[in-house]
């Protein structure tokens, strides 16, 4: 089994967005007993929210609940318990170095490097471009899920 955290700032936003159209993409492939999929935040200012109601909103567009999602933040441990850990920007790829301690096996990846960009996925809690955010998050677990089923 695969085991993916994917994560960013606050766990409202991008990350949740990513882990479940990362869900949805595993679905429709017919591989959801070969991966355990889930999201986190770097930081503990949104811990117990829920997906912010507007990437709610672009979820239900494409047929995908986020109910029972609230926002989480990664500790030591699960850098033990993934095998991909999937940050959405440059200052969440410093914050889990921080937070691991390093990156000793490897599993600290940025979203967008799947698709061949070293770019950000831009945090739409600020930039309120939530269809673009989504765009980029969709083009990258569609990469992500291609490099992990093609390099089986």
């Amino acid at each position: 089994m695969i085991k993916i955290l994917f994560v960013c700032l606050g766990n409202i936003c991008r990350s949740p967005m990513a882990e479940f159209i990362m869900k949805e993409l595993v679905k429709k492939r017919g591989l959801e007993d070969e991966f355990e999929i889930s999201s986190a935040a770097t930081s503990s200012e949104e811990l117990g929210n829920a997906v912010y109601p507007p990437v709610q909103a672009l979820l239900r567009k494409r047929g995908i609940s986020c109910d029972g999602k609230f926002a989480v933040k990664i500790c030591a441990a699960d850098y033990d318990k993934y095998d991909y850990i999937i940050g959405m920007d440059s200052s969440n790829m410093r914050n889990m170095q921080r937070i691991f301690g390093g990156d000793r096996e490897g599993k600290l990846y940025k979203l967008m490097s799947f698709t061949g960009s070293d770019r950000d996925v831009a945090d739409p809690w600020y930039t309120r471009a939530f269809s673009d955010t989504e765009n980029d998050v969709y083009n990258g677990c569609t990469a992500l899920l291609n490099y992990l089923t093609d390099n089986k």
